[in-house]
């Protein structure tokens, strides 16, 4: 099974589970999935930090121990959608905890499929696709729509923006750095589809002369969430050969110590291929598991 497969499959199995549980509003309440599955949820103290959370077991009884020492509802929120996506999907309890309790560091930043299975989980169950759909599109793509759907959602803003770009028919990027490092991208299928494009990595520098880069040198700028705008070229950022004005929007996230930047243009999309779009959707059905209580 593809890594791109099997992510889309963890977030339709979170939205498959909201659909026999009946759940069809926003904001999706964790907590709440967890009780009705008997799982303990407990916060850990805020002097211990390096982990989101972590999933326990004892004989058929489970446990999610979630972080404190980021004060953000949605990030913690996020990390216990990530533990249930550890619960609920399929051979995910057999592989994490075959060694004891299992540690995790939710947010996309890992390369193991388990752990971006269960990102995706989350981003399923928290930001499902219809609602949030529904919720986006009242705004024009940017920061301030992330913004917005985050807070309705009550998610993570760079949770938020990733969904973002899943979701949307703009062209968007969405970067996070750390210092003058990128940590990772995410582009929708719009920004995808602009040629030779030089695909940004995890580890690469942070483009010199860009809003991001500049916001990224002052730390007591990120700390303080500051904003930095500018528009710029896609090339810029992205290579390839098209020339195209980007607005490139970059903000500080806080404790976590790094940049969330969203590149939006609404000039560049592409045609959709919806038999192939329909054909992989009656696949991932096939594979969608249904829950028992």
């Amino acid at each position: 099974m593809s890594r791109v497969f099997s992510l889309k499959l963890a977030r339709q199995t979170a939205e498959a589970f909201l659909k026999e549980e009946g759940i069809t509003d926003l904001p999706v309440d964790p907590f709440s999935i967890a009780e009705s599955r008997d799982i303990m949820v407990q916060g850990k103290p805020e002097d211990h930090d390096g982990v989101s959370g972590m999933l326990l077991r004892h004989g058929n009884n489970f446990g999610i121990i979630y972080a404190t020492h980021i004060p953000s509802l949605g990030f913690q929120r996020f990390s216990i959608s990530h533990e249930l996506g550890h619960y609920f999907l399929p051979g995910h309890v057999e592989q994490v905890l075959k060694n004891g309790p299992h540690v995790s560091r939710a947010g996309f930043v890992t390369n193991d499929p388990y752990e971006l299975e269960a990102d995706h989980f989350a981003a399923g169950l928290l930001m499902p696709e219809t609602p949030f759909r529904t919720a986006m599109d009242r705004y024009d793509p940017g920061l301030d729509a992330i913004d917005a759907v985050a807070e309705l959602c009550l998610t993570s803003r760079t949770a938020a923006a990733i969904r973002f770009a899943e979701l949307t028919d703009a062209a968007v990027a969405v970067i996070v750095s750390t210092g003058d490092t990128i940590d990772y991208c995410f582009m929708s299928e719009a920004m995808k589809s602009l040629p030779k494009l030089d695909w940004i990595r995890k580890g690469s520098p942070l483009p010199k002369g860009t809003a991001t880069a500049r916001l990224a040198a002052r730390h007591d700028a990120v700390l303080a969430g500051e904003r930095a705008t500018d528009e710029v070229d896609m090339r810029d950022w992205l290579g390839g050969t098209t020339r195209a004005a980007v607005s490139e929007e970059a903000i500080g996230l806080g404790r976590y110590g790094k940049v969330l930047t969203v590149l939006v243009s609404t000039a560049i999309g592409q045609e959709e291929d919806m038999d192939d779009d329909d054909a992989e959707d009656d696949l991932i059905e096939s594979w969608t598991p249904r829950f028992r209580r």
